[in-house]
C-alpha cells in the first residue's frame, strides 16, 4: 500500500510495509495517486489519458523511475506479517514489564475534561497503601519473568498526594533488584501544584522520566484546570515546573497538555509552552463520548488538521522544541510484536488501583468487566488479558486497509471502548487526527533527512522527475 498526500508544501508518497518515503515532484505524485495496486513494466493507456496535462513521454520515463523503485521494494512491497503463521502468532501471556500505580484517587485540581472524574475514577477518594504497593511490586517481580527492565509510573489523581507511598515503593523496589536481577525505572506524572524543593529535589533523583501537566496559555490552562477552590493554577505551577526542569540535567520530562474543542488553536499552546523554556512537549486532544462537551468530534477535524499543519510549519527546521506526537521514525523503529500490537495494554502493560484491583491500563480503572484480578489475593485473570493479547492490526477490521497501521499499531482501546463501546473498533476522529500528525511529521523528518544528506539526496540524472526517494 502506498499512501501520497502533501504536507508543508512537499509531495510525498509513503510505502505503508517498507516503510520507505519517497519525496515527489507534482507529475511523479500525481502519477502515483492513480495507482492503487502494484505496477505493470509499462505504461497504462488509461493513465495517459488520465493526466493529458503531461506530455506522454515524460510519463513514461516518470513511471519507469516508479516501477524501478517497485523492484527495490521501495514502492507497493509485500505485507509480509499477513502470514497466519508469522504475524498472527503473537506471544499471548507475554511478561508483565511494566505497571500503572494508582498511589492516588484524590486530586487538588478539578480539571474539567478529566476522564477520571476530577481524580478518585468514580471509587471515591483515597490513597494507596504502602502494603497494596509492596504486593505490586512482588506481582511484577513475579510475572516480569526472565525480563530484567521493569517501569513503573506513580500515577492519580495526583501522586503528590500520596508522596510516602512513592518513596517507600521506590526504596522497596530498588531493594530486590539485586537479588531479582531487576532494573526498575520510574516515572511519576503530576500536577505540581504540590511539587516543594524536596519533591523536586526526590523526582530529579529518582525518577527516569517525569509527565509535568499543563495545557499551555495562561487563559487556556486556568479555563480548564482551576484548583479546588476555583482559583487559576497556572502562576503555582509554572515557576515550579521550570524549576523541576532546569534541575534535571539530561533525564527525560515531558510537558503534557490537553487541547480540547474549547481551544482548536492549541499550536499556539506548544509554541507558549516552548517560549517557557519547556523543549519537550505533548499536547493531546481531549477523547470522550460523542455527548462529551470537551472531546474532538468529527465537525472538529478540518480545523484540527489545519492546525496540525500550521504547527509543524511553526516548528520545521526549530531544534529547541520537541512535540511529541511530530517525533517519527522512518525506519518504523518499534521491534515487530509493537508494531503490529501497539502499547501492550492489558497483557505486558497494567494498572493497579488504591484497592489492589488490576486493570488493563489507567483508562480501563472502575471498569469492573475489565477488572484483571488483585494483588491482594494474588488473582489474574488470564482470559481478560488474552482480550487483548488477542488484538492487533490484522484483528482489527478497520485496521487492515489503513496506510498508517505499522505506525500507530491500531489505536488506543480505550478510546475505542468510550467512543464505539468496543475495544476492537477503532475511533475513526481519533484516527484522522493520527493520521494527519503522521503526515506533518514524515514530512518534517523527509525535510530534516533531506538537508542532512544535502546534494547526495539528488540523483545524478539532471531530468529525473523523483528528488530524495527512499529516504526511509
Amino acid at each position: 500500500m502506498v499512501h501520497t498526500f502533501t504536507a508543508l508544501g512537499l509531495f510525498l508518497a509513503a510505502d505503508s510495509n517498507s516503510g520507505a518515503v519517497h519525496i515527489l515532484d507534482q507529475m511523479s505524485y500525481h502519477v502515483l495517486s492513480h495507482m492503487e495496486e502494484k505496477m505493470s513494466p509499462d505504461l497504462p493507456k488509461d493513465l495517459v489519458e488520465a493526466l493529458p496535462q503531461y506530455d506522454p513521454a515524460e510519463l513514461g520515463e516518470v513511471w519507469n523511475e516508479l516501477y524501478s523503485l517497485q523492484s527495490q521494494g521501495l514502492l507497493f512491497s509485500n505485507d509480509d506479517y499477513i502470514d497466519p503463521d508469522a504475524a498472527m502468532a503473537l506471544p499471548r501471556a507475554a511478561a508483565v514489564k511494566a505497571l500503572c500505580l494508582h498511589v492516588s484517587h484524590d486530586c487538588n485540581l478539578r480539571c474539567k475534561y478529566c476522564f477520571a472524574a476530577t481524580g478518585d475514577f468514580g471509587t471515591g477518594r483515597k490513597v494507596m497503601s504502602f502494603e497494596t504497593a509492596r504486593k505490586a511490586i512482588d506481582f511484577v517481580i513475579a510475572r516480569s519473568g526472565k525480563r530484567r527492565n521493569i517501569e513503573v509510573d506513580f500515577f492519580g489523581g495526583e501522586p503528590l498526594m500520596a508522596m510516602d507511598t512513592v518513596k517507600r515503593t521506590v526504596e522497596y523496589a530498588r531493594s530486590l533488584e539485586g537479588t531479582h536481577d531487576k532494573c526498575f525505572r520510574f516515572t511519576i506524572t503530576t500536577n505540581g501544584l504540590l511539587l516543594s524543593e524536596e519533591n523536586i529535589d526526590y523526582i530529579n533523583r529518582e525518577m527516569s522520566n517525569v509527565v509535568l501537566s499543563l495545557d499551555g496559555r495562561r487563559a487556556v490552562n486556568d479555563a480548564m484546570r482551576p484548583t479546588v477552590n476555583g482559583k487559576g493554577s497556572y502562576d503555582v505551577i509554572v515557576p515550579k515546573f521550570q524549576r523541576l526542569v532546569a534541575g534535571r540535567g539530561t533525564k527525560d520530562y515531558y510537558i503534557r497538555g490537553t487541547f480540547t474543542r474549547k481551544n482548536l488553536d492549541f499550536a499556539q499552546d506548544v509554541i507558549h509552552l516552548s517560549q517557557l523554556g519547556f523543549q519537550h512537549v505533548s499536547v493531546e486532544p481531549a477523547s470522550g463520548p460523542k455527548d462529551d462537551p470537551f472531546a474532538i468530534q468529527e465537525a472538529d477535524l478540518e480545523r484540527v488538521e489545519a492546525e496540525y499543519e500550521l504547527l509543524a510549519q511553526q516548528l520545521k527546521g526549530r531544534e529547541d522544541v520537541h512535540f511529541f506526537h511530530f517525533n517519527v521514525d522512518l525506519a518504523q523503529g518499534p521491534c515487530v510484536i509493537k508494531r503490529l500490537r501497539g502499547c501492550g495494554a492489558g497483557c505486558e502493560y497494567v494498572a493497579i488501583t488504591p484497592d489492589g484491583e488490576i486493570y488493563p491500563c489507567h483508562q480501563f480503572v472502575g471498569k469492573k468487566e475489565f477488572c484483571m484480578g488483585s494483588v491482594e489475593d494474588g488473582s489474574f485473570q488470564m482470559d481478560v488479558s488474552q482480550q487483548f493479547s488477542n488484538l492487533n492490526i490484522y484483528t482489527r477490521e478497520d485496521c487492515k486497509g489503513c496506510w498508517a497501521r505499522f505506525y500507530c499499531s491500531g489505536g488506543c482501546s480505550a478510546s475505542n471502548l468510550i467512543v464505539n463501546g468496543d475495544i476492537k473498533k477503532p475511533n475513526l476522529v481519533a484516527c484522522k487526527m493520527e493520521c494527519k500528525r503522521l503526515e506533518c511529521a514524515i514530512a518534517l523528518r523527509a525535510l530534516a533527512m533531506a538537508s542532512e544528506q544535502g546534494e547526495n539526496t539528488k540523483c545524478n540524472n539532471t531530468d529525473c522527475n523523483l528528488c530524495a526517494a527512499g529516504l526511509g
